[in-house]
């Protein structure tokens, strides 16, 4: 028998009223002409649910919701959720909560997508989920909600991973997993596939949601979107554009909290005490974007009473790699970022990794650094994947920290008054680390680590930092 609302109140577990099921109908076809591939494939939806992932709500104390796939025999999206407990009884008080079932076509053949969205939980609370397939329920998925107020914590942060994600990619994202322990958050800064490449976009997907696996369903992702998120587009009257694929929308059940016009990839998290802003550079710079998020942008901040505001966005204001930095988003973006004093800007797009603590440069961040004197935001671009860009002649003046040919995670630990960034090769060797301090005045005071730091990994010609060939692709 299952228990009363009353029930459910008295243990702390109260779900939103379920939304009637809705099978929304896809967008038209991704109008690229797909590489040869075999049908009913590895990637092929079954009849048990894959591709689970879970994202925070906008109030990541109180929320979450939940993204799978199934074959098209599940016509409906059905998920449980109870408090998790430490016996074995842990569907004895469980709600069912629905939500919404999407088909998507694909060299795959049909499937169904699904989301729900877990409502009214409690802050600081242990969860267990499962979700529905034709052939019945997924095992109990535990995840905890956020604090409801500021409490130490971790998260990861991952760049590209694109090309060769199951193969190459995923040792990174599990190492990640494996080092960071208790991990309460993972960001994503863009390009989580290949998309318009090489591989079919739904074994791309695949791979990417078997890369992070059950992790990726117990540790809550917040994604953003990079331009290989973004599929190409025939206008009516022949000139090219781009959409955005028919699986974001579908694989990540976000927050509904974004600017106007660009909701599908900008939202924002509050999560103890950390704002985590997350911005789309793609439709900023193509398709019309960007006024909308700069002012949503500016009232994120501007009304942000978080600790710590972190943004994440895919095209960098400072590249390590490109001649030109991103400039139409460094006139829009970085002007906000200073006025409010945001802490951390998270990026990807560039193969290689570039922190920047001072725009004036390296030698300028370590004057600051050494002076106690206030540092504005810190930018770092990041890769997790395997394609590799080189490093651009500012490599050795402008970032404190770069490398090129090397995979790479972030740990980020969070403390009330510091905040310590931690990047490590593929490997687990400390590549490159800073605290910063938030002093009485509300400003930073970047602190560089006296830890031991892997050398400098750069290519030399055609040889590459681990005694084979470097492939780090020039851009031009």
């Amino acid at each position: 028998m299952k228990p009363s609302l009353a029930l459910l109140a008295a243990v702390g577990l109260m779900v939103a009223t379920p939304v009637s099921a809705q099978i929304v109908a896809p967008p038209d076809p991704d109008p690229a002409p797909p590489p040869l591939h075999a049908p009913n494939g590895r990637w092929a939806a079954k009849t048990w649910a894959d591709r689970i992932v879970l994202t925070p709500a906008a109030d990541a104390a109180r929320g979450a919701g939940v993204a799978w796939r199934t074959s098209i025999d599940q016509t409906t999206a059905e998920a449980e959720i109870s408090q998790e407990i430490d016996g074995p009884l842990l569907g004895f008080d469980a709600v069912k909560v629905t939500g919404n079932t999407s088909p998507i076509s694909n060299e795959n053949g049909t499937a169904h997508y699904h989301q729900v969205r877990f409502d009214n939980l409690k802050p600081s609370t242990r969860y267990v989920y499962r979700v529905k397939a034709s052939d019945g329920w997924s095992e109990w998925i535990p995840f905890r909600t956020a604090a409801a107020s500021f409490e130490p914590f971790r998260f990861i942060y991952l760049g590209d991973t694109q090309n060769d994600i199951l193969e190459i990619g995923s040792r990174v994202i599990r190492s990640a997993f494996k080092e960071a322990g208790p991990a309460s958050l993972v960001l994503h800064a863009g390009d989580l596939v290949a998309q318009r490449e090489v591989k079919v976009h739904d074994d791309e997907w695949g791979e990417w949601t078997e890369a992070g696996g059950r992790a990726f369903a117990m540790t809550q992702q917040l994604p953003a979107s990079g331009n290989h998120e973004y599929v190409d587009h025939i206008l009516p009257d022949g000139s090219e554009s781009r959409v955005l694929g028919p699986h974001w929308t579908r694989q990540f059940a976000l927050p509904d909290n974004g600017a106007e016009g660009v909701k599908d990839t900008t939202y924002f998290v509050d999560f103890q005490g950390v704002r985590f802003i997350i911005l789309d550079g793609t439709s900023g710079l193509d398709l019309g974007g960007l006024g909308s998020q700069t002012a949503w942008l500016d009232n994120a901040l501007a009304t942000s009473t978080a600790k710590w505001n972190v943004a994440v966005f895919h095209q960098p204001i400072y590249t390590c790699a490109r001649p030109e930095d991103t400039e139409e988003l460094k006139a829009a973006w970085k002007p906000i970022f200073d006025a409010r004093n945001i802490d951390l800007v998270l990026q990807g797009h560039d193969h290689c990794y570039g922190r920047v603590s001072n725009p004036a440069g390296a030698e300028a961040s370590r004057a600051n650094s050494d002076a106690g004197l206030p540092q504005g935001p810190v930018y770092v671009v990041s890769v997790t994947g395997s394609k590799m860009y080189g490093l651009n002649n500012r490599a050795d003046t402008q970032p404190v920290r770069a490398a090129e040919n090397t995979e790479l995670y972030q740990l980020i630990d969070v403390q009330e008054r510091q905040l310590e960034f931690r990047a490590y090769t593929a490997t687990g060797q400390l590549y490159d680390a800073f605290t910063l301090t938030k002093g009485d005045d509300n400003r930073n005071r970047l602190t560089e680590s006296t830890e031991s730091l892997l050398a400098i990994r750069r290519c030399d010609g055609a040889a590459g930092p681990d005694n084979r060939p470097c492939t780090a692709e020039i851009k031009d």
